[in-house]
């Protein structure tokens, strides 16, 4: 009876030992799970009042790595989202000086030769007929300049719907072509044009395949008309259609290619409004052709060949 009593208070006492040795066990790794969360509060803290540059260190507790590894990778997310806001913050200020000084140097102009008008400064009738013209000039490039920058600005807005159709690419080329046909003459610009006689089908936008090409051409022959050439080549190939429209003016240097389709950026002094060009017009034509499922390049040799082509995919792979 005896042994059987020290055999129970033995027991008994074993029990205690392991009951509060397993008590200080979990206390201790609840001491670390609370230590832990508000070390993981104070760097989120920290992520939500801007400073996505931290990150939340892993630990031997394997439950909650998964739980550190996911809040790295929101943060690391917001860390791209703040970068993408002052990127775009710092494009949208370039692109309102771009279009303040686009608006505000034509405009200048025109209110100068109205009031030298007003003011019978003209000597003869037909200096007072130069200062229309260039007064009707300068109206014209400004009006394109804002129905441009609107055109943009229905684009950013998802404002612009695709009528999809079936077209021939090869019919609209042509169409698009002879419009142009008296500002070539004008430009003394040589044609060289290669196009298919057969039908090459595409599903797409009338209206966006139109304009595409309209200013893929008057950007050549904008900047190209000193070569003398223009070219239009359309290529079939198994997966699309291409349009390569080029000329041998003085082409765009190698690290500038990267940004010709950005908006209102130009490579030289010479491409400013009174030269012709926008700025916008490449930008509304990438925008296009990505919304019409195509892609968009630009190659350049300088005073070789400076090549702008889009393509379209076939209709079968398009609807695949």
């Amino acid at each position: 009876m005896i042994d059987f009593d020290d055999n129970l208070g033995l027991l008994k006492g074993s029990l205690f030992i392991a009951f509060m040795l397993i008590t200080c066990i979990l206390l201790l790794r609840r001491f670390k799970f609370v230590t832990n969360l508000k070390l993981m509060t104070v760097e989120l803290r920290r992520a939500i009042d801007g400073n996505v540059n931290t990150r939340l260190l892993t630990n031997n507790d394997h439950s909650m790595n998964e739980v550190i590894f996911s809040m790295n990778e929101l943060i690391e997310q917001l860390e791209k989202i703040q970068v993408q806001a002052i990127h775009s913050q710092a494009v949208r200020k370039r692109l309102l000086s771009s279009i303040s000084h686009d608006i505000r140097t034509p405009l200048t102009s025109i209110i100068g030769y109205v009031d030298a008008l007003k003011d019978d400064i003209a000597a003869s009738e037909a200096e007072k007929q130069k200062y229309i013209e260039i007064i009707s000039r300068k109206s014209n490039g400004l009006k394109q300049l804002i129905d441009e920058i609107f055109n943009m600005a229905k684009l950013d807005a998802d404002e612009m719907p695709l009528k999809e159709e079936m077209l021939d690419f090869a019919e609209m080329t042509r169409e698009s072509v002879i419009e142009f046909l008296p500002v070539l003459k004008q430009a003394d610009m040589e044609m060289k044009i290669t196009i298919p006689e057969k039908s090459c089908c595409i599903i797409a936008d009338r209206l966006s395949i139109m304009r595409i090409i309209g200013n893929l051409i008057k950007n050549a022959i904008h900047y190209g008309k000193v070569g003398k050439v223009l070219g239009i080549e359309l290529i079939e190939t198994d997966r699309d259609y291409q349009l390569n429209i080029w000329d041998q003016g003085q082409g765009i240097a190698e690290d500038e290619l990267d940004n010709v389709f950005e908006r209102m950026y130009r490579s030289d002094p010479s491409r400013n409004p009174s030269y012709g060009g926008s700025g916008l017009g490449l930008a509304i034509a990438k925008a296009l052709v990505e919304k019409n499922g195509g892609r968009i390049w630009v190659e350049s040799v300088p005073w070789e060949k400076t090549t702008f082509g889009f393509s379209i995919p076939k209709p079968d792979l398009r609807n695949n």
